[in-house]
């Protein structure tokens, strides 16, 4: 018996890395997989549907359960294009992992705006748009899991990326909404931070050194089963990092104790308080 025997799972940008990885995991586990990827460069120009198709005969080579998509997630149509693949091959959706992105990096004062745009919307467009017809169903047929993927971009901040760092600290706030209005439903809804040797980041390790050795994809995906598998019980709302430099761990957002006033106040009070108001230097954990 597998984690995901006869569960449905459509995973968005699964024709190479952490999709495929992701894709080829589940299906090892009993789980009918949609292997979306629009195909093309990793800056999002372009199309290929053969990478999705490759993968997807891959799955049924092995034993498994697959079919190929290559809808643009960045679009409603594409959304909802992928959600009646879905239904059409397979009947249900119980898992959706949102993963389909692009990098177009450059320091802010170079960015343009064709290079935000397009950034914005493959990241944090397209999450929304695979998401929506698939929590509607998920809503009306005993939930399921969505995993949403954000980066250390986002939630802490990287060089020379301000239109995907925004992208993804936005997924994680979209996920935590989500997660809130999902729990009546049985949907649990959590973000995935993975740090991991892709297309995507190849040329990281150049720019980081040697000492840089990020995980291959399959080291990633073990973290990604676990969240949308019962072995995760009924936990939501949680943002799970995977990566070769901190390994697996939970990622939060913290706030200081705070100093609250009991009347009218100055900007000097500030200062007074910053024990209270700020942590300290040495506290501060990322």
């Amino acid at each position: 018996m597998g984690l995901l025997d006869k569960k449905v799972a459509i995973i968005t940008g699964a024709g190479g890395g952490l999709g495929e990885a992701y894709a080829k995991l589940f299906a090892r586990e009993g789980a009918s997989v949609v292997v979306n990827d629009l195909g093309g460069p990793r800056d999002g120009s372009g199309k290929d549907a053969s990478m999705a198709q490759k993968v997807a005969d891959a799955i049924v080579k092995e034993g498994g359960k697959a079919v190929a998509n290559g809808s643009d997630v960045g679009t409603m149509e594409g959304g909802q294009q992928l959600f009646d693949d879905a239904i059409k091959a397979f009947g249900r959706v119980d898992i959706l992992v949102n993963n389909a992105g692009i990098l177009r990096d450059g320091t802010f004062a170079k960015m343009t705006e064709a290079n935000w745009d397009q950034v914005i919307r493959v990241h944090l467009k397209g999450t929304f748009c695979a998401t929506l017809p698939v929590f509607k169903f998920m809503k009306d047929n005993g939930g399921g899991v969505i995993v949403n993927t954000s980066s250390t971009s986002g939630l802490i901040g990287n060089f020379g990326q301000t239109n995907y760092g925004a992208a993804k600290a936005g997924i994680a706030g979209f996920t935590r909404v989500l997660a809130l209005e999902g729990r009546r439903y049985n949907i649990r809804v959590w973000t995935m931070s993975p740090g991991a040797l892709t297309r995507m980041t190849e040329d990281l390790q150049e720019r980081r050194g040697s000492g840089y050795a990020p995980f291959p994809p399959d080291m990633i995906a073990p973290g990604m089963l676990y969240m949308v598998s019962d072995l995760s019980g009924d936990q939501t709302n949680k943002i799970l990092g995977v990566s070769s430099q901190r390994g697996v761990r939970e990622i939060k957002i913290f706030q200081a104790e705070g100093w609250t006033p009991t009347g009218p106040w100055t900007a000097q009070d500030i200062v007074k308080h910053a024990d209270k108001i700020f942590f300290k230097d040495d506290a501060k954990v990322v």
